[in-house]
């Protein structure tokens, strides 16, 4: 239901604006306050900004494509590496792999906290270059290659997350987004004023007009950061799913020993192994 929910967020929130530009309108046509004649400069002024919003839209949804991969691509990232920690851990009884383990278990979870804004950037990047400590306590227990691959992966999950926190911090030409609003509101505020006849034919169009150019500026301004949760973990619009990186928190999870691990339960095992340091020897 929520999904069904997000989907029909924007049209229904464009709806309403439209609802009440189409009551001005009414009120405008009672009052017979309409001085803009009908000519071909509406039509030209109309496509103009059109033109302006559609070049918006393409660049945002440019962005959103690339931003799909990222959840993606940190998963691939966090499970290799826990992939040679738990190939370590098993074939040598390594100590410090089954440690790194832990911490990759650990670190799949803060950057799922720091998407909900629950952990700081400089925060995670610390624990990311906190891996290279494990990383050389784990040296002597494989082949130098093995160690190279690792960084290789640790330094493609910190330009990922550079990328998001560089994503969620700026905006897609933001003095492009004043110009497409204010030529939306001069666009509406002409169609209230425009001379046509009759009243529902005008009410009708204003409305459908209202509704498109509201739907597209709040389109374009939620898919300018597609990685807007809230602190408890919902989305605020359409924004990029996580589930890569819950599925291979799981996954690490049953390395440790935590069959019945999933992410909803997170804080409770959490807590459980500190408590039981022991936890999938």
């Amino acid at each position: 239901m929520r999904g069904i929910f997000a989907s029909w967020r924007l049209p229904l929130q464009a709806l309403a604006i439209a609802a009440v530009i189409v009551g001005i309108r009414l009120v405008v046509e009672r009052t017979g306050i309409e001085n803009i004649s009908v000519s071909p400069l509406v039509a030209t002024i109309i496509t103009a900004n059109v033109f302006i919003i559609g070049f918006l839209l393409t660049g945002v949804i440019s962005d959103y494509k690339e931003s799909e991969k990222v959840p993606g691509d940190l998963a691939v990232s966090l499970g290799a590496i826990a992939d040679e920690c738990a190939l370590i851990w098993r074939r040598k009884e390594a100590a410090p792999a089954r440690d790194a383990l832990r911490e990759v278990f650990e670190l799949v979870k803060a950057v799922k906290g720091w998407f909900y804004k629950d952990v700081r950037s400089h925060e995670l990047l610390e624990r990311v270059s906190g891996l290279g400590g494990h990383f050389a306590e784990i040296e002597p227990f494989t082949q130098p290659n093995f160690i190279v691959r690792l960084k290789q992966e640790q330094t493609s999950i910190s330009r990922l997350l550079t990328r998001v926190h560089t994503i969620r911090e700026t905006s897609f030409v933001s003095s492009g987004y004043v110009m497409a609003k204010l030529a939306t509101a001069l666009v509406l505020l002409g169609l209230l004023l425009l001379e046509v006849h009759p009243w529902y034919e005008s009410v009708f169009l204003v409305g459908v007009i209202a509704w498109f150019l509201s739907y597209v500026i709040l389109l374009i301004a939620d898919l300018d950061n597609p990685f807007d949760y809230t602190k408890d973990g919902k989305a605020r619009g359409q924004e990029v799913s996580l589930k890569p990186l819950e599925d291979v928190e799981v996954r690490i999870a049953h390395e440790l020993g935590l069959p019945n691990y999933t992410p909803t339960t997170a804080n409770k095992l959490a807590t459980a192994l500190e408590a039981e340091p022991n936890v999938g020897t």
